[in-house]
């Protein structure tokens, strides 16, 4: 079922899925929808089953999953099949969890793991510079620890 996120505890999942470029003002509409259908589906025989989304900065999708509840491989199958649905639709880069996104000003910009090393050696990025950490795994840790400054995230091993 899905509800608002904000009534999930801390402890619930979630999953972040960055997008290789902001989505356009004419697609945020459809792909919120398409989200909204999806979560709404995901476990449609599990009346217990609480999730929601959000579209964050018009370039993160983020699933979250009440933590009293069993995900199995095949659900999270299931999402994974309906986020290569959208990279398809779209023509986005969303399952690359190994890419950079950061923020340079008030930009969000993505970039490969190679070309932030790069630009960390060429100080075009600072060690104060905000990151987005797309592994964290509770709603806890993406309200408190997914934008950080690089010296808090694990691409510190970078600097």
């Amino acid at each position: 079922m899905l509800i608002d996120c904000d009534l999930l505890s801390n402890e619930a999942k979630v999953w972040v899925y960055p997008s290789s470029r902001k989505f356009y003002p004419q697609e945020i509409e459809g792909i919120k929808k398409e989200l909204e259908d999806f979560t709404n589906e995901w476990k449609l025989e599990d009346e217990n089953f609480k999730a929601s989304y959000k579209l964050i900065y018009n370039r993160f999708i983020v699933f979250y999953a009440a933590e009293d509840v069993e995900l199995k491989n095949e659900d999270i199958d299931k999402q994974v099949t309906f986020i290569l649905g959208l990279q398809e639709k779209y023509s986005v880069e969303l399952l690359d969890k190994m890419n950079v996104c950061f923020k340079q000003g008030e930009f969000v910009q993505y970039k490969d793991l190679k070309d932030f090393k790069k630009m960390l050696k060429q100080k075009s990025v600072s060690p104060k510079t905000i990151v987005f950490d797309n592994l964290i795994q509770t709603k806890g840790e993406l309200e408190n620890h997914w934008e950080v400054p690089i010296t808090e995230s694990w691409y510190n091993r970078f600097l």
